[in-house]
């Protein structure tokens, strides 16, 4: 049985953690939207300029593709990658959702797990191989998600009281 009571039955960790899933999404969303921008006034090259600049792939080494059909399938995927960050953004205000309002502890765990999953993938395929640009923006969803996920257990309601 899940527990539909409101977030009064919540301690102020959870509602925190909760906030930094919201903060988590809005940068994934913006990555989604910024994506769109690159795709329609810059096309491929600005998507990877967007996707690379870390220590292993300096933006001024990197070499567009001058081959049309492979430009355009890295454009597609690349616009395909940014959009499913800005799903996972999505996803990160439906944790906070379920945290703050219909069943904390399965918030808490999709945010654990499946947020967990696309953000260490990330951090490490893309920001400690130096592929990506290491800045605020890149570091601060695994900061952020780390946060969360450390601070909102201790707001959430015991397992037993809540679910039996």
């Amino acid at each position: 049985m899940t527990n539909t009571s409101s977030s009064n039955s919540i301690g102020i960790h959870a509602k925190i953690g909760a906030w930094l899933f919201v903060l988590w999404g809005v940068l994934h969303i913006w990555v989604g939207a910024e994506g769109i921008r690159q795709y329609l006034t810059a096309g491929t090259p600005g998507l990877w300029n967007m996707l690379i600049g870390g220590h292993a792939v300096p933006r001024l080494a990197f070499q567009h593709s001058t081959d049309v059909v492979t430009a355009f399938a890295h454009g597609q995927l690349l616009l395909n990658f940014t959009l499913d960050v800005g799903g996972y953004g999505v996803l990160g205000f439906f944790v906070a959702w379920l945290i703050l309002k219909i069943a904390p502890w399965p918030g808490y765990l999709i945010g654990l797990f499946v947020i967990g999953i696309g953000d260490l993938a990330f951090l490490f395929s893309e920001v400690v191989s130096g592929v990506i640009e290491l800045n605020f923006g890149t570091i601060g969803g695994p900061v952020l998600w780390f946060l969360a996920i450390i601070i909102t257990p201790f707001g959430l309601p015991k397992l037993t009281k809540a679910y039996n």
